[in-house]
């Protein structure tokens, strides 16, 4: 019997540690937000916007250095914005882009077309926001009930490449980065870095026990 113990503790202590798994938003991107515009404008706007690269000129963050050396997977959305920004993070360490990771959609309500609005997330931003989240009028796009069931297959395979042992990094988005980060404090994540919703910001999640 003491055999079996020592074997089983063997086996135990040589099972890796669970990585911490850190959610990073792109750089800012190169379209401009400082004209108004009416709903079909604005929707023009964000097909424009998820094609579109990074601003010129930008650097990451140097407390970003510290997460690429220890990250042991790298993973971004497919959408340029985000395969940019890995680009520039990772300094020509390879990343591998999921399209499971793309943002959520911003279809706006069709409002009457003397409203006119900015596509900053003051603007047309949250006023999409709030409609994609508590209205069932999706423009034909990926729904509410949909994004949060792409948010937990992406954040249980987040979960399972950290159990690997090792940290994980994600160059993504700010909304749905946040839809993931609520799958895994369901799943017993706490957060221990929060930087909003910033470009470059990031949130950082590990596992309650690790943290004792």
């Amino acid at each position: 019997m003491h055999d079996t113990v020592a074997k089983d503790q063997g086996v135990t202590s040589a099972m890796p540690a669970m990585g911490a798994i850190t959610l990073v938003r792109h750089g800012e991107p190169a379209l401009s937000r400082r004209n108004t515009m009416d709903w079909r404008g604005y929707k023009d706007w964000w097909a424009k916007y998820e094609q579109g690269g990074l601003l010129a000129g930008q650097t990451p963050p140097h407390c970003l250095d510290r997460y690429v050396t220890e990250a042991r997977f790298i993973f971004s959305s497919t959408l340029r914005r985000a395969m940019e920004t890995a680009q520039a993070v990772c300094n020509g360490r390879s990343f591998q882009p999921l399209e499971i990771l793309v943002e959520a959609p911003l279809p706006p309500p069709h409002l009457p077309t003397w409203i006119k609005l900015s596509p900053k997330s003051w603007g047309w931003g949250t006023v999409s926001r709030l409609w994609w989240w508590y209205s069932d009028l999706h423009d034909a796009e990926e729904t509410r009930a949909m994004a949060e069931k792409r948010a937990k297959v992406a954040a249980d395979f987040l979960v399972a490449k950290a159990r690997e042992g090792g940290d994980v990094l994600v160059l993504a988005h700010g909304y749905f980065n946040l839809m993931i980060s609520l799958e895994l404090k369901k799943m017993g994540f706490i957060k221990t870095v929060e930087q909003g919703f910033k470009y470059w910001g990031c949130r950082r999640y590990e596992l309650r026990k690790n943290l004792r």
